[in-house]
């Protein structure tokens, strides 16, 4: 899974999707805050590579890439768009290879600018990027070459408040920037950082109309935030190993990001702060019931602008979900199954 994996939709339900076996299951609530449908799938009976990535636009519809199989040791990517999740999306859509053809080169990312038109990117066989854009009109662009060397597995796709699109990638020696200059535009490679960054732990996000702040953890086990142009702020310890989600919120008034991580004790930590205001200090407070090691964490917010934190578990299918209470503080609801 690359991406937020929570999400809500334009008539403000909550929807989930994983990657289950060859397939993509969707899960969503009947009514903003009732009980939820049982897993459904998603784009037809195209068979599927178990990896997936998601991404959502300011439209509030989804866009989904996987990996299918398609002749003995070769894949291609495919797309599909869910506009409503309680209908049915798009089938999926073969929209090739980024070397033509070939084998799997890495895990997918996609992010939205800000005229519904999703991006793709994907790790090369060279070890740059490589990107496929859609069409403003329908169709998609020619696979571009986006550059980069040494590029690992990971990579976090972003779209900022100005609704253009920003990518980040982990390489040996530290972290690689791309922003679109103008609506539309090719990303440009902006900026590296020499850095200690442990592959897989990327996360991005929109924390200003003039900035994107990235999470990722060090090698030396710190969680780091970084945005282009300035130095990284090491923010407190990992609470875990994997990547952190995060969501920007109202606490009592103040304009807030909210860091959420599997920890290594097995529950879900939590840490606020002021949103770019690295140097208040932050510190985890862990809710909930013990997961497994595959679990995963995403956060959103609902129709009534509340947050939701969401767990999943790939080898169980275990659901669960919480929401921030109707009180002052990051006070929690107990943690439930659907």
């Amino acid at each position: 899974m690359n991406g937020d994996w929570l999400l809500r939709g334009r008539d403000g339900r909550l929807s989930v999707y994983q990657s289950s076996g060859d397939a993509v299951l969707c899960r969503v609530e009947r009514a903003p805050g009732g009980p939820w449908d049982e897993p459904r799938k998603v784009g037809g009976e195209q068979r599927l590579l178990p990896v997936l990535a998601v991404g959502q636009g300011a439209d509030r519809y989804a866009h989904l890439v996987a990996w299918r199989p398609t002749v003995q040791g070769e894949a291609g990517l495919v797309h599909s768009t869910h506009f409503r999740a309680r209908l049915a999306a798009l089938d999926w859509n073969p929209v090739g290879h980024p070397n033509k053809k070939g084998d799997r080169t890495g895990t997918p990312a996609v992010a939205v600018d800000a005229e519904g038109r999703a991006h793709v990117f994907v790790r090369n066989k060279g070890g740059g990027v490589s990107m496929l854009a859609q069409k403003e009109k329908g169709g998609w662009e020619p696979w571009q070459d986006i550059r980069g060397k040494g590029v690992q597995d990971g990579l976090a796709a972003v779209t900022g408040e100005s609704g253009r699109v920003e990518l980040y990638a982990a390489v040996p020696e530290g972290l690689l920037y791309w922003r679109q200059e103008e609506p539309g535009a090719r990303p440009v490679l902006k900026e590296s950082l020499k850095a200690p960054v442990r592959p897989g732990t990327l996360y991005a996000l929109a924390t200003s109309p003039a900035s994107t702040t990235l999470y990722y953890t060090g090698t030396g086990g710190e969680l780091w935030a970084w945005r282009p142009g300035g130095e990284p702020v090491a923010l407190l310890p990992s609470a875990g190993h994997g990547p952190v989600a995060a969501v920007r919120c109202e606490l009592d008034g103040h304009d807030c990001t909210l860091l959420a991580q599997r920890s290594a004790s097995g529950r879900v930590a939590f840490a606020a702060y002021p949103t770019e205001l690295e140097s208040a200090g932050a510190w985890w407070t862990e809710s909930g019931p013990q997961l497994t090691v595959d679990a995963r964490v995403s956060l959103g917010t609902d129709e009534d602008g509340r947050v939701v934190a969401a767990t999943l578990s790939p080898s169980t299918g275990t659901l669960l979900l919480t929401r921030r209470k109707d009180e002052p503080g990051l006070a929690l609801e107990a943690w439930r199954a659907v």
